[in-house]
């Protein structure tokens, strides 16, 4: 597969500043990113709530009487069955996704990232449009796994994340590449942080229903962003075929077309180092709000906001983080600092039962975030221009192969693990993000180039 010619310095500067006048992917993916983040945790919450009721469990949830109910089998049965539903709807979803989000990353190196993005976030609307009907209507939580579905056959977030960060590599030069990556993913966690702080207090004055609509409106404002707004970032769009074999042909080459072997080597093991850091992040996300809801914690909706935006905060700090230590030290050291800080924080919330130390495990993970923009950016660096698109949707499906390996293993470990350490699985995070630390320094050591590059360096 051959690449299209770098444009000179000139031509490429005006082309970038045409795409920014157009109107550029951090706030599509920021408000994107808002109301799906905004639908997360009341969704949980929805499912705790509607278990609750059917099985007649009206135990309190405070500081001073939760501790009373530690081995009330009903509300271990709530739990188990929250957690059970959560992890149907992420396993249908992902295993969709699987298959859906490489298809049309790939195809968006041929037609462009706007299609793309169009049907991804169109997928996100109807989703959260199923979610309206089950909250409104009292309809089976099964729909919900009929929403994240339909969401997924149009490329899920995944597939928005392939497009914006695909289109954020087809503008950015190989120095600036990191930067603009953890931009991007900056632009995610804010959006998760203020949607969190909105969505824990709304909940607690009107219920479910509004936080559902918003998400809703805004998702309908994307979707219009992405088909009139969006400056194109593909220099020379061409008309391809949608199903088709051959875009998931082009994401099998990437791994095993001749070429270097480092480079082959190095997109393996990257892509595994991802992976593992992936399957962390989200799994202890999946199981956050439901240790927190239930005994010792306790937290009320105000406080699963404020937890919630703390776990966002640090896509922020690790932005600042990463421009800072990069004037210091190489990529790679500041992604093994970012892990350390993780491994930190995991330990912390496996023997949290106080508030206070549960604030204090998310104020540890302030540089957790560093290692997936570093990663991405070398991944990028070792592929042709032209082949942006097919990288990063095949970050996409390792990212959903890490989120199904991340469900499976956290929600079934999580209410398996109750009787006797409810921290177990976050101590397993602990142990896995050891993987990915030793990986990458391997890499280091066993590259004699700062950064390797399977193609010269754009002019």
């Amino acid at each position: 597969m051959e690449g299209r010619a770098s444009p000179p310095s000139a031509s490429r500067a005006r082309y970038v500043a045409t795409v920014l006048c157009r109107g550029p992917v951090e706030p599509l993916i920021f408000l994107a990113n808002f109301a799906l983040i905004l639908q997360g945790p009341l969704t949980t919450q929805y499912l705790w709530h509607r278990f609750s009721a059917d099985l007649g469990y009206n135990g309190t949830r405070d500081r001073g009487s939760c501790g009373n109910h530690s081995a009330n089998p009903t509300m271990q049965e709530v739990e188990t069955l929250t957690s059970h539903w959560t992890l149907y709807m992420n396993v249908s979803g992902f295993l969709v996704g699987l298959f859906s989000a490489t298809l049309l990353g790939a195809w968006s190196d041929c037609v462009g990232r706007r299609r793309l993005l169009v049907l991804a976030s169109f997928g996100l609307l109807l989703q959260a449009l199923v979610s309206i009907f089950v909250v409104q209507l009292q309809l089976h939580v099964g729909y919900f796994v009929l929403g994240r579905i339909l969401c997924a056959l149009l490329g899920d977030f995944s597939g928005l994340l392939a497009a914006g960060f695909a289109s954020v590599a087809d503008v950015s030069s190989s120095r600036s590449r990191a930067i603009r990556m953890a931009l991007l993913e900056a632009c995610i966690g804010v959006a998760g942080m203020l949607a969190s702080l909105l969505g824990g207090h709304w909940l607690r004055a009107q219920g479910y229903a509004n936080p559902f609509w918003l998400a809703l409106a805004l998702l309908i404002a994307v979707t219009l962003y992405a088909a009139f707004c969006f400056g194109e970032t593909v220099k020379e769009p061409t008309h391809a075929r949608l199903f088709t074999f051959r875009h998931h042909r082009s994401i099998v080459q990437l791994y095993v077309a001749p070429a270097a072997e480092k480079s082959r080597k190095h997109l393996a093991l990257y892509s595994l180092a991802i992976f593992v850091v992936v399957t962390v992040h989200f799994g202890a996300q999946d199981i956050f709000t439901l240790y927190e809801l239930s005994t010792p914690l306790c937290w009320d909706s105000k406080l699963i906001g404020y937890g919630s935006a703390a776990r966002y905060l640090p896509y922020l700090t690790s932005l600042l983080g990463l421009q800072l230590l990069q004037y210091h030290l190489a990529d790679t050291w500041v992604a093994e600092i970012g892990l350390a800080f993780n491994i930190l924080g995991m330990v912390v919330f496996a023997f949290a039962t106080i508030t206070p130390l549960m604030f204090t495990g998310y104020g540890l993970l302030f540089l957790s975030l560093v290692t997936t923009p570093v990663i991405r950016a070398k991944l990028s660096k070792m592929v042709l221009q032209s082949e942006q698109g097919a990288l990063f949707s095949a970050v996409a499906c390792v990212n959903a192969l890490a989120m199904l390996t991340a469900s499976g293993i956290f929600n079934s470990l999580y209410p398996a693990t109750l009787n006797f350490m409810k921290g177990f699985p976050f101590l397993l995070g602990a142990g896995l993000l050891f993987i990915p630390a030793i990986l990458i320094g391997m890499l280091e050591k066993a590259n004699s180039q700062p950064e390797f590059q399977r193609f010269p360096p754009s002019p």
